[in-house]
């Protein structure tokens, strides 16, 4: 790497030490913190983040990235380095520094208030901060809006470059006209559900660990933990965390809830080690993270040719659950389309519906059209609307998510596209390898070394669409999505 790029890397290392730090105080405050120490962490967490922006804002890296702009012929990798670091400073440079450590502090105490809210039914406590959480959110997109754009677009191109509302509104709309309509033919005949399986704790929480390593999780640069709502955190590639949630009576939940989380993992675990602590380390954007732990969680961890080789073992190690469930009558469960509440226990079917409603709210929130006290009531109708069931409290409904609690508009698409990407590539592998004897053979590598190969490895050098074309052979696509939606679930 050519000297300027060598002294622009080693500067941002502070931001990204910085950036470890606050991801540790994330995963704490989300696994084992105490209740209490929110709002000493809150303060923290707004201390390092006015840091951060000092140095990425800071006239050093000014200078330093001028200079890497006149380097002559920089390499895919430079020029990567470039696109990253001029997207982060699109992001800060018009947000005062103040505002932006402000709500870092606010988000942090929010998630408190939101697991609260979420716990007592109870919206109106909740319903003051995510006001707040809105309009700082709605300043900070109208000071970085550019001519023409709608401030919403602004949110959605920073968790997905170049996808906006003329892209998502048409997706969405396909969703609506294909994917509603199926739905509800899928209900005419629905598989019944099994009966409550119970199976305690202690061991789910064994059989998944087992089962994150089976996929391919490598726990010696790895761990799991347990919170409310899952999720994943990579501080770098030799520490990535997973936090799943068991429920006693729903055993099928942990599972997938650890295979999806799993997914996002192993993609941390397989970016190129060099890109650690430097711009172009962790994943490439929010969807192509999606997609790979929809990946995971749909085109390989509900396929039966992957339950073959594990089911006996999962029985024996869970047999309070599935000692007296045939592996058929498991497949049946796990793929059962059925309309529900809650996003993260939606089937394959209707997951993008639940998106299709976020999608719908968030724009109407940023528009003006919809009030933060109108929420609840808007978010029933269109549940009825798309997926015929209502919700009976707000624990169910509105409040189900953490995303709002942090400030995450414009990131719920990505699971839509995550899961279209998702699609997208594994049609792709199909025609490259035999996926489901490999999966009957207990030998997942191979699907791991096309991922590695692919998509992990490039870590941020190369954009979504980029990599779908030197992939696939093509830019986005939803058409492989709706017909692998149409052909699984017409049957």
């Amino acid at each position: 790497m050519k000297e300027s790029f060598e002294k622009l890397q080693k500067h941002l290392e502070r931001s990204a030490a910085l950036g470890v730090a606050m991801g540790l105080f994330y995963w704490d405050g989300d696994t084992l913190a105490p209740k209490e120490a929110s709002e000493y962490t809150a303060k923290v967490l707004a201390i390092l983040s006015a840091e951060q922006f000092d140095i990425m804002m800071g006239e050093t890296t000014r200078e330093l990235l001028a200079a890497c702009e006149q380097e002559e012929k920089p390499s895919e990798e430079e020029e990567a380095i470039l696109r990253v670091i001029h997207r982060q400073f699109e992001n800060l440079e018009k947000i005062p520094k103040d505002d932006f450590a402000r709500f870092q502090e606010l988000t942090t105490k929010a998630h408190v208030v939101w697991r609260e809210a979420k716990e007592k039914n109870d919206y109106a406590l909740f319903a003051p901060t995510l006001q707040e959480i809105l309009d700082m959110s709605r300043k900070f997109a109208s000071l970085r809006v550019k001519e023409g754009q709608a401030p919403y677009d602004v949110l959605l191109n920073d968790c997905e470059e170049g996808f906006t509302m003329d892209i998502l509104d048409p997706f969405f709309a396909k969703m609506k006209e294909e994917i509603v309509p199926l739905l509800r033919k899928v209900q005419e005949n629905p598989v019944p559900k099994l009966p409550v399986h119970s199976c305690p704790l202690d061991k789910q929480r064994a059989f998944n660990c087992t089962l994150a390593t089976y996929i391919g999780f490598d726990f010696n640069r790895g761990a799991i933990g347990e919170t409310e709502h899952p999720f994943s955190d990579a501080l770098h590639t030799h520490d990535v965390r997973i936090a799943t949630h068991y429920y006693e009576d729903n055993p099928e939940s942990g599972l997938f809830s650890t295979i999806h989380e799993a997914g996002h993992s192993i993609y941390e675990q397989q970016i190129n080690p060099a890109y650690n602590l430097t711009p172009l380390g962790g994943g490439g954007s929010c969807a192509l993270h999606e997609s790979q732990s929809r990946f995971y969680e749909n085109m390989i961890g509900r396929r039966p040719s992957f339950w073959k080789p594990l089911y006996a073992s999962m029985q024996e190690a869970m047999p309070e659950a599935f000692e007296k469930i045939s592996l058929e009558e498991f497949l049946r469960e796990i793929n059962r389309a059925e309309a529900s509440l809650v996003r993260t226990e939606a089937d394959e079917l209707t997951y993008s519906l639940h998106i299709l409603v976020r999608y719908e709210l968030e724009k109407q929130l940023f528009s003006g059209e919809l009030t933060v006290e109108q929420l609840p009531e808007a978010w029933n109708a269109k549940y009825k609307e798309y997926l015929d069931v209502v919700p009976p409290t707000d624990t169910e409904g509105v409040l189900q998510d953490v995303h709002w609690s942090s400030g995450s508009f414009g990131y719920f698409p990505s699971y839509a596209l995550g899961s279209a990407i998702a699609a997208q590539i594994f049609a792709c592998m199909q025609k490259q390898m035999p996926v489901d004897q490999q999966l009957e053979e207990g030998n997942l590598q191979p699907v791991k070394d096309f991922l590695r190969e692919h998509i992990h490895r490039w870590g941020k050098v190369k954009t979504t669409r980029q990599l779908l074309l030197e992939t696939t052979g093509e830019d986005f696509n939803p058409q492989y999505y709706i017909d692998y939606l149409k052909e699984k679930f017409g049957r």
